[in-house]
């Protein structure tokens, strides 16, 4: 229903639909970024971390064997870097995947909210085109006030 005043949609709404959301895999970019990806894909995996365990295992008899020292060395330096790394980068993977989810649900309420307004904005023109027209009409039919 056309009333004199076409509407147009924000051009937000088409910008938002081409992009899309913006996601973490988006700022892995060039040749740097991708061997940096692929690496962390590796590395951050509970079975990575199974074999870093098992290789720093392997040391902890000599580290027994040297005291003290030694021990308190090899749990902060080998058995605790080796492995917290691993599981570190686990936790922050799946936290990345939550943000990534919560991102896409973030940028379909706000699609969805750009279109509500859209079509707000475009009853609001035939509302106000209405009122004008009704307006006139008045002004037309009301009786002359003697001058």
């Amino acid at each position: 229903m056309n009333h004199g005043h076409p509407h147009l949609p924000n051009p937000r709404i088409e910008e938002r639909r081409k992009a899309g959301p913006h996601v973490t895999g988006d700022e892995h970019i060039g040749f740097n970024g991708r061997l940096a990806l692929i690496i962390t894909k590796a590395v951050s995996t509970m079975w990575c971390a199974y074999l870093f365990a098992g290789i720093a295992l392997i040391s902890l008899p000599a580290a027994l064997t040297g005291g003290t020292a030694a021990i308190v060395s090899w749990v902060a330096q080998t058995f605790l870097q080796l492995v917290l790394l691993s599981v570190i980068m686990v936790g922050q993977k799946v936290a990345a995947q939550a943000s990534d989810k919560q991102s896409l649900q973030t940028y379909r309420d706000a699609e969805a909210l750009l279109k509500i307004q859209d079509e707000l904005h475009r009853l609001l023109k035939i509302n106000n085109h209405l009122t004008e027209e009704i307006h006139q009409l008045l002004v037309e039919k009301a009786p002359r006030q003697p001058e």
